[in-house]
């Protein structure tokens, strides 16, 4: 588990002349505080004499729970179960089960925007699946990426089925990223995809789509089209690429059901859909917080040893928990991000703007 460091740690009060300013020597231990079933630890500064919890700025404060019990709800949510039946099995409130994964989701985006740096890109699928907010007559399309090599969930878009939002999508998958080879993309025949590709990509990478005729709800026909790149290119992509001999969508479309797997609200003919956008995109993004450092890939099944996307990719040395992503110390995330921005500009990859 990840321990905050006394010297890591810094001021909470704004009026303090060393508000938020980590590694000043000014914060001291200063006891525990008793809670019903345990207690938390304690710290005063010195530079203002406010005292304040261990758990200050992450999701835990202010419980007045275990621990344990919080890390309970966001497990069983990331699996599949709808709010009511965590608060059902739980004997919680559903405002309390609402809240608490709130505030699980703010901590996994801040999470996400820090770790998810300097990964290495060999082949990129891209796709998109359908859902509703509030009315079934108003379509939300939750667009995904992945790395297939690492199996990392590289970006994701919530949304309308739009230009804007595939640009987003590929861009951030893209700058975010180590390239070292040409990059092979693929995608499905939406007419996006291959605007976007061909305006901000071009023929930094090969780029094909498979286009698939369904009847009947099955699929009678694949058809698989090269748009940027000549055939001895696509060869050499689909060489170096270890899981794929033609181009694909298989591993896209796989996280897409894992997604609709273990999210209530993707769930096909499910009466727990979203009532609003941002709880919508608060879900994916917690769940790909979990799928891409907590749960292991049988895929990436190595011995005795399965890792966790973000492992093969190396971004993480081991498979962490949410306890490990919720006290996260706020220094170790920046050193991190500054790491991956100099491995960036020493020639491997310009370095970018992290604005999509």
């Amino acid at each position: 588990m990840a321990r905050i460091r006394i010297q890591d740690r810094s001021c909470p009060n704004e009026s303090c002349p060393d508000f938020d300013q980590a590694g000043q020597g000014n914060i001291v231990v200063h006891g525990f505080a008793k809670l019903q079933r345990d207690r938390r630890r304690r710290y005063r500064c010195t530079s203002c004499g406010k005292t304040f919890n261990s758990t200050r700025g992450t999701p835990y404060y202010g419980l007045q729970c275990s621990q344990r019990s919080f890390e309970l709800v966001v497990r069983m949510s990331v699996e599949g179960m709808s709010k009511s039946s965590i608060a059902r099995i739980t004997g919680l409130s559903w405002n309390t089960v609402a809240r608490w994964l709130e505030r699980a989701a703010a901590a996994a985006v801040r999470f996400n925007e820090a770790m998810m740096w300097g990964y290495e890109l060999k082949e990129l699928q891209a796709d998109e699946l359908r859902t509703f907010v509030g009315r079934r007559d108003d379509p939300t399309w939750v667009f995904t990426a992945i790395e297939v090599w690492s199996r990392l969930w590289v970006s994701k878009v919530v949304g309308r089925r739009s230009y804007r939002n595939t640009r987003i999508l590929i861009l951030t998958a893209i700058r975010r990223g180590l390239l070292h080879y040409v990059l092979l993309v693929t995608t499905d025949g939406f007419v996006y995809y291959k605007r976007v590709v061909e305006r901000h990509v071009g023929h930094g990478c090969v780029y094909g789509q498979v286009m698939k005729t369904w009847r009947k709800n099955r699929v009678v026909k694949v058809d698989r089209v090269l748009i940027i790149g000549s055939g001895w290119q696509l060869e050499e992509a689909l060489s170096r690429s270890e899981d794929s001999t033609q181009l694909n969508t298989s591993f896209i479309e796989r996280l897409n059901l894992t997604l609709r797997q273990g999210s209530a609200y993707l769930n096909r003919r499910t009466p727990c859909h979203a009532r609003c956008a941002g709880r919508l995109e608060d879900q994916v993004e917690l769940f790909r917080c979990y799928y891409n450092f907590v749960r292991p890939h049988r895929a990436l099944k190595f011995g005795e040893l399965t890792k966790t996307p973000a492992m093969q990719a190396g971004l993480m040395s081991r498979k962490l928990t949410f306890r490990d992503i919720f006290t996260w110390p706020l220094a170790g995330l920046l050193l991190v991000v500054v790491l991956v921005d100099c491995r960036r500009a020493s020639g491997k990859m310009e370095p970018v703007s992290r604005a999509a």
